[in-house]
Formats: structure tokens, sequence, C-alpha cells
């Protein structure tokens, strides 16, 4: 069985994000850049099934500029067999990448895509369900465990009201939630052992497809900072402050 992993390079989570003071953007100068958290506990995910023997082949992709090879040997590191790297200087919308996992899902033809439930940059939680219907593959998302067994797949998920489990027929598309694992230490010889294994580049032309954005920013701005916070006297006034002030009741 063959496992296609996306991976996307991000603002490093511990970071404090700062937006350019022409309102454009977040200001990734000099920032510290690492693999987005859900796509690690993705590729975890893949190395896990492979280790158990259900898989055979785990293959990383990521889409974006040159330096995006640093994050797919980092999912190398952690166990991908090989990577592919889809490189473009384009700003890509989750569209765009479905349209991309798209193409390399019929080239490669995986019984199984894991991917991160949303990048921590955009929050767009948009392209595992794209990829799913472009692809026209059953989809589990928010899986907080995983079991495959043969052709099917059982995933639990998160929902509003609690969990629930669900059957997938493979192939099939399944994004991650946090609670789906804890993805291991990268060691220094797994390290220098992603350094050997192979990582192909292509392009978007490569592959039949326009990353042209669809949508436009208008404006990126910090939210407010909050108030200091304030004591009341009584419930009445704390009633009255909520209505009139807060406008929260």
């Amino acid at each position: 069985m063959k496992v296609l992993v996306p991976v996307k390079r991000v603002v490093d989570y511990n970071v404090k994000v700062r937006v350019k003071s022409d309102g454009t953007g977040v200001d990734i100068a000099n920032v510290k850049m690492s693999m987005n958290p859900f796509d690690e506990i993705a590729v975890e995910e893949a190395v896990r099934l492979k280790e158990k023997g259900v898989v055979t082949e785990v293959i990383a992709v990521s889409c974006g500029d040159a330096k995006s090879q640093e994050t797919l040997r980092t999912a190398m590191a952690i166990g991908a067999d090989r990577g592919i790297l889809v490189e473009t200087s384009e700003e890509l919308q989750p569209l765009a990448v479905a349209k991309l996992l798209k193409a390399l899902v019929d080239k490669e033809q995986p019984q199984l895509v894991i991917l991160g439930k949303q990048a921590i940059d955009d929050d767009a939680n948009q392209t595992g369900q794209m990829l799913a219907a472009l692809a026209d593959l059953p989809q589990a998302t928010f899986a907080s465990k995983v079991e495959v067994a043969g052709d099917k797949a059982t995933v639990t998920r998160e929902v509003d009201g609690g969990l629930e489990t669900v059957a997938l027929t493979l192939p099939a598309v399944i994004t991650t939630d946090l609670r789906l694992n804890e993805p291991r230490y990268v060691t220094l010889p797994n390290i220098m052992k992603a350094k050997k294994k192979q990582l192909d580049t292509v392009k978007p032309e490569d592959l039949g497809v326009d990353v042209k954005p669809r949508l436009k920013t208008l404006k990126v701005a910090e939210p407010p900072k909050r108030g200091a916070g304030i004591k009341v006297p009584d419930v009445a006034t704390l009633v009255d402050k909520l209505k009139n002030e807060a406008k929260v009741i």
C-alpha cells in the first residue's frame, strides 16, 4: 500500500507572528520556518502504519518554493521513503494545492492520502476536503484514531458532540487532528539518512495545473490589544456593563 502525505512549510508555531507595516501580509523575513504541526502528525501516522506492515511506501509532497525541500527532508527523517516538491514561486491557495495533489494522486495512485486538517498560517481547513472532492474519494476529517485493514479504513473523528467512527473504502483521504499521535523526535542519524533519499522536483505546468490565485487579500491586521479587566461592586453593575458596554447580552 502506498500513502501520500502532503506537508507545508509554515512559520514555526513558537514564533510571535508580526504583520507587515503596509498590511499586505505576515512578515516572514528572518523568521524560523518549520513543518506545519498537523502535517507532522500526518507523517508520523503514515510511518506508524508502515511500521505495522500495513503500508509499503510513504511519499511526502510539498508545494512551494525551493526552501520547501527542507520540510520534505524533515518528513523523510521522520520516516517517509521519498519526497516530491512541486516548485513554484506563486502564492498557493487551498484550491491550487488541492489541484496539484489531485494530479499527483492520478500519477502515483496511492491507496491513502493523509494530511493535516489545516495549516497554522492560514487556518483554511480546506485542502483535504477539496482534494477528496476533486479526486472523487471518500474522506474522514479531524481523525483522532486510524485503523487500516485490507481495503478498509476505520477512522474515529472528533465532532462537537464527542466522537464519531466512520468506515472508508480505500483509496481515501484522511485529515489529522492533534490527538491522533505525538510525532517522534527526529534523530541526527535519521537526518543524515534523509539527505540520501530520493527527492523529485516538478513544476505545476508539468502537472497541467493552473495555480493562479482566485482570491485577493485586501488587508491583514493584528487583533486588537486586550483591555485590562475591572472589578464591579455587584451583580446589577455586571449585568449593566455586559448589556450596555460589552453588548454581549
